[in-house]
């Protein structure tokens, strides 16, 4: 048993198998996940997990590049967007506006794994863009960083707290 890391066979190989730029959608006990996708259900009883738990182990599992999630979240959703604000303080992530309609249409389908939680949170789903560290890929003087890295560097190392616009 490996401690202090996740300990679900399917889920540690899912998230073990992603590369850059590959999608990892975590949705709320209700989102209609497609037949065929590479489905990770957790939930097992309503709020558990919840939804903000399977994103905390995340951010300490994967590196991330964007966080998609609807607009409603931060106007509607206040003390979950907060929670989610929280999670990503200094993951050099920004977050990005994705209708509701665009998670189940667009991303849902593209995603390499979807995981499903137990909440019953409304808006909480989040198309999460897997990404590489970005100090260890660049960390030689002779390589030139990638601008996208730059401002990832930045963030992380400030400890920016991402703002949806």
């Amino acid at each position: 048993m490996r401690a202090d890391r996740i300990i679900h066979p399917e889920l540690a190989r899912s998230l073990a198998e992603l590369g850059h730029s590959d999608t990892v959608l975590v949705t709320d006990a209700g989102f209609p996940i497609p037949a065929g996708a590479n489905r990770i259900d957790l939930g097992f009883y309503r709020g558990l997990p919840d939804v903000l738990d399977i994103l905390r182990v995340l951010r300490q599992e994967i590196f991330v590049e964007e966080v998609r999630f609807a607009p409603e979240l931060k106007s509607h959703h206040p003390s979950c967007y907060a929670a989610v604000q929280e999670i990503y303080t200094g993951a050099g992530a920004p977050f990005i506006a994705a209708t509701h309609e665009e998670l189940i249409e667009v991303w849902a389908p593209r995603a390499k794994v979807v995981i499903r939680s137990g909440s019953f949170e409304p808006w909480a789903n989040f198309a999460l863009t897997a990404s590489t560290d970005p100090f260890a890929w660049f960390d030689r003087d002779e390589i030139t960083i990638l601008p996208a890295y730059v401002e990832r560097r930045r963030m992380m190392t400030e400890n920016v707290v991402p703002e949806l616009p």
